[in-house]
């Protein structure tokens, strides 16, 4: 098998991660709550099927060895640019057929979503997952990236309505099922402590 044609079938995730937290509840410090969804959003990716797993960082070299530190040996982790961050994880991710972006706030949720996107991809030139505040908890790129979408150079926090309105055909943004970021003190409730997973986070909020 050539070089292409691996690239041809290889799809990638990769969870891209603030270089400082800059949210967390009452009595929890910053930083541990960002880290504490990165390592759980990064363990709900890893256990996924045929699918390789990266983590960007939005921070220098200390905060790239912070989270690496989170990952399974063996696992990309790199520095991405803040003011692209979404868009410079996938290239950096690449050669890849599609690649998903995750925002590192996600850790409960389910793996079935990310492959939603990826058949979504098979036709569209970006796939999304809206969160329910208004913003998007992961976003999914064919490779090459399409020029209008470089352009636009979106990132979690770009309304799907922008994409709406740049997309220069019917099916070049493809919209998959809605979930929640945990950004303010109501996401909370979203959780289901009935679920496994999420045990970084769980901690957090039982011991703080």
């Amino acid at each position: 098998m050539t070089g292409s044609d691996v690239a041809a079938d290889r799809r990638v995730v990769v969870v891209v991660v603030p270089g400082v937290g800059t949210w967390a509840p009452p009595g929890r410090d910053k930083e541990a709550w960002r880290l504490a969804l990165a390592e759980d959003t990064y363990e709900v990716l890893a256990a996924l099927d045929r699918v390789d797993v990266t983590v960007a960082v939005s921070g220098d070299g200390s905060a790239v060895a912070e989270v690496r530190a989170l990952t399974w040996p063996g696992t990309p982790t790199y520095a991405v640019s803040p003011e692209r961050p979404v868009l410079h994880a996938v290239e950096l991710a690449g050669p890849a057929a599609a690649v998903v972006a995750v925002s590192h706030d996600v850790p409960d949720l389910p793996g079935l979503l990310i492959g939603k996107l990826f058949r979504a991809l098979s036709n569209a030139d970006v796939a999304v997952t809206p969160a329910e505040d208004g913003s998007l908890a992961a976003i999914g790129v064919k490779l090459p990236i399409a020029d209008w979408l470089a352009e636009l150079a979106p990132t979690f926090d770009t309304p799907l309505s922008v994409l709406e309105a740049r997309k220069p055909r019917r099916h070049a943004v493809a919209i998959g099922p809605g979930w929640h970021r945990l950004r303010s003190n109501a996401d909370l409730a979203r959780l289901d402590p009935g679920l496994e997973g999420w045990d970084a986070t769980r901690s957090l909020l039982r011991h703080a």
